[in-house]
């Protein structure tokens, strides 16, 4: 009798070491998984850059997290299921018929609080250092599962194809902008990030998916030369325009001829005048096209990103924009391109208005019908949305489906838009206020 005591007293306890191990086991797997979902790949990355092993680890085995979720969970749902299985056979001495309930009530208790709760709080607030921690041991976790995880891959895939589900491999990639701009966003809200470091950062990002047309100078806002003009009125209008190129037309301001930059005009009018066989009577019949260089033209549809990268490629900060059928459209710079990162550009010929925004007294906004809806958004932190429109005019055209006239009044996107100017077919001047 008292040996079979000592048997069942020494089963017991084998039984309840097992099923701590187990309940170790699964905290292990459970903080695991949370760690090496949770944590930063960027700032895996910097760890590994400075020869941190872990992070590199972490890195290489969530590069496929789809395997990586599924090693850990085959493993977790193991030693959980065992655990269960040992508890309700060591309750079942003890307790006999209410064996089930018990082990059940017990077991939740336990995977819930010590296997579930406690590893991935600690987990979700240490995750780098979870992550490159666990690396090693899950990597090797991963290898002898791989072979039973792919066969339950192919199996899920297929369940999942004929719900008309496709996995997509490289979705964490393509995600990875969004993710950013949401950080960004979410930083700025809760105070951590200025505006300017968030549109800053926003705008370099929009590079690619941006298009000339968007932030182009339109056609009708350019200053050109006259071919055909005598030499006194181009010398004049180069003079007191602000910008230092301008296009040279002939015949028609469709027809391009090339583009004139101020210090090659003046350079080449100084050599004509001056010195000993200077003759300020060549004025008279100085060619504006000896000095003009031949045109630049762009599609319209080019993204900013690339148009940035030729413009560095060939040393050239001006470009005419042109539609599908070869139309003249507007015109883009360097300077263009650069201010949808940096914000508004302003020098000493810069007038101070061409944003084209004033608030007034009512708190309401005085707004130029040509304003951008981006620089709109970026300089009152709105979120008008610019995918139907480039302009303020553009939306509400767009919204109210026809060209309103002054006065009229439209309420969208929880904003007020009353028209206040129109010339033509255009809407020059809107006042904009945001409703409570």
């Amino acid at each position: 009798m008292d040996t079979q005591s000592a048997t069942i007293d020494g089963a017991f306890w084998i039984t309840a070491g097992a099923i701590l191990l187990l309940l170790v086991l699964s905290a292990f797997f459970s903080g695991s998984e949370t760690a090496l979902t949770a944590a930063s790949r960027g700032k895996l990355r910097a760890q590994a850059d400075k020869g941190a092993r872990g992070a590199k680890r972490a890195l290489a085995i969530t590069e496929d997290n789809e395997r990586l979720i599924g090693s850990v969970l085959l493993g977790n749902n193991l030693v959980n299921i065992l655990a269960t299985a040992l508890a309700t056979a060591l309750f079942a001495r003890a307790f006999g018929e209410n064996a089930v309930a018990i082990a059940t009530l017990v077991m939740t208790v336990l995977v819930l609080v010590f296997a579930e709760v406690l590893p991935k709080t600690y987990a979700i607030t240490n995750a780098e250092r979870a992550a490159a921690a666990v690396a090693g041991p899950i990597s090797v976790i991963v290898t002898v599962f791989a072979p039973l995880v792919g066969a339950v891959r192919l199996l899920v895939r297929g369940v999942l194809r004929i719900f008309g589900v496709r996995i997509d491999p490289d979705s964490h990639i393509m995600a990875m902008r969004e993710e950013i701009a949401g950080a960004l966003q979410l930083g700025h809200s809760e105070g951590v990030v200025e505006k300017e470091d968030r549109d800053r950062i926003l705008g370099a990002l929009d590079l690619g998916d941006r298009a000339v047309e968007e932030i182009m100078l339109h056609r009708s806002g350019i200053q050109m030369i006259d071919a055909d003009a005598d030499p006194e009125v181009i010398l004049q209008q180069c003079l007191e325009s602000p910008h230092t190129r301008l296009p040279v037309f002939k015949d028609h301001p469709e027809n391009i001829t090339g583009v004139v930059h101020a210090k090659d005009l003046f350079r080449n009018l100084y050599a004509q005048i001056s010195g000993p066989e200077g003759d300020a009577s060549k004025l008279k019949t100085f060619d504006i096209s000896a000095v003009a260089t031949p045109p630049y033209f762009v599609p319209e549809t080019t993204t900013l990103d690339d148009q940035m990268r030729e413009f560095l490629r060939l040393r050239s900060h001006f470009a005419l924009v042109v539609d599908e059928y070869g139309s003249l459209q507007g015109l883009i710079t360097l300077e263009d391109i650069l201010e949808e990162i940096v914000g508004e550009i302003s020098d000493e010929f810069d007038t101070g208005e061409e944003l084209g925004i004033v608030r007034n007294a009512d708190g309401s906004y005085t707004v130029d019908g040509a304003t951008t809806i981006r620089d709109l958004n970026r300089a009152l932190d709105w979120s008008l949305p610019d995918e139907m429109a480039n302009t303020v005019a553009g939306l509400v055209i767009h919204e109210a489906q026809m060209i309103p006239t002054p006065g009229q009044v439209f309420s969208f996107y929880g904003f007020r838009f009353e028209v206040t100017e129109r010339e033509g077919n255009r809407i020059t001047g809107l006042k904009i206020r945001k409703l409570l």
